[in-house]
């Protein structure tokens, strides 16, 4: 893990030290590619490497089997071989599919996440988790394939639109909901910040997510499931827009207050920190009403698809204070429906 500023322009001497191959597939999508593709090409290619540059569509529509297999023909096209490797360049949806097709293609090649936004420097970029979408649900085809590198450059945020960089918030605030009572305090009391104070914020949330994730690496404990806290809700509210509606930090923002009015219910959660929860979302732009009229029973059809629902029970997460919380099965549908009903 590389997290600083000016790591692009060094990128091919970074990837030479951890992997001594030739060819590549850069995966990216159209958005980032304008902004990003030939600096990397032309720094990986100075380093001796030949790489192939493979763009799709941005957004979330573009997380299918079938824009997988469109990669790999791609990569089987150029002539790449089980000693190639796929760089993700781009945020979570370029990095779960590309690192879905490093772990398919030639059963399994080495896979190296260069982040584009905030959320997927704090969040998706750790971990493993790979997949793509169906109709039914989101990320319910994957695999748990680990990136060998990955690369946060700070300068690639000041890209972003504000509503982009604010949505990795609501990873951030989970974060610190589930595990680190103070990084809440410190959210709370967060102005524009310097690059050093943003690296040690993205750093901090590495630690936590790595650390929950080493416990429970294939996620079959259910230590590694606390990290779903609002996930369940949010992913739904996700599918009940067409992945239009919300972006997926958005999206997580509505379900970690769904969250919390069951961690109130079942857990002891204080209503006044649920209530600082809120305030504090808020303070980063993010939504914390749902829309008039929004599709209410589309939420409760693509919870049934939700990976946490197990023997047709619900797999919840809750938290009893800030820095705690632990997996339920005490949760039930009209609690869930309770607590959409208040957004």
């Amino acid at each position: 893990m590389l997290i600083g500023e000016g790591l692009l322009k060094r990128l091919g001497a970074c990837v030479r030290q951890h992997l001594p191959r030739k060819m590549c597939a850069i995966v990216t999508d159209k958005n980032v590619a304008r902004l990003f593709a030939r600096r990397v090409q032309e720094t990986l290619k100075s380093a001796g490497f030949r790489p192939t540059l493979i763009t799709i569509p941005a957004g979330e529509q573009s997380k299918t089997l079938e824009q997988a297999g469109a990669i790999c023909d791609r990569m089987i096209a150029a002539g790449l071989d089980r000693q190639s490797f796929v760089i993700g360049l781009g945020g979570g949806v370029i990095g779960d599919i590309s690192g879905f097709v490093a772990a398919i293609y030639h059963r399994g090649i080495p896979h190296i996440q260069i982040p584009t936004t905030l959320l997927a420097m704090v969040d998706s970029s750790i971990g493993g988790k790979t997949g793509v979408n169906t109709r039914d649900g989101k990320n319910l085809l994957g695999a748990v394939h680990h990136p060998s590198l990955v690369i946060d450059d700070l300068d690639v945020l000041k890209t972003l639109p504000k509503r982009q960089f604010n949505q990795g918030f609501a990873e951030i605030i989970k974060h610190a909901v589930i595990a680190d009572a103070k990084m809440f305090r410190t959210l709370q009391r967060w102005e524009a910040a310097d690059a050093a104070a943003l690296q040690r914020l993205i750093k901090r949330n590495i630690q936590i997510k790595s650390k929950i994730v080493a416990k429970d690496a294939r996620d079959q404990t259910g230590e590694r499931a606390l990290l779903n806290f609002g996930h369940t809700v949010g992913h739904a509210i996700e599918h009940a827009g067409d992945f239009n509606e919300f972006l997926h930090g958005e999206a997580l923002s509505l379900g970690i207050i769904a969250a919390c009015a069951i961690s109130i219910k079942k857990a002891g959660l204080a209503s006044d920190q649920r209530d600082a929860v809120v305030d504090l979302l808020q303070r980063f732009k993010l939504p914390t009403r749902l829309p008039r009229n929004f599709p209410g029973e589309k939420i409760f059809n693509a919870l049934k698809f939700d990976k946490k629902f197990q023997g047709g029970k619900i797999r919840f997460v809750v938290a009893q204070r800030f820095g705690a919380a632990h997996l339920t099965q005490d949760v039930i549908l009209e609690d869930i429906r309770e607590a959409v009903a208040q957004l």
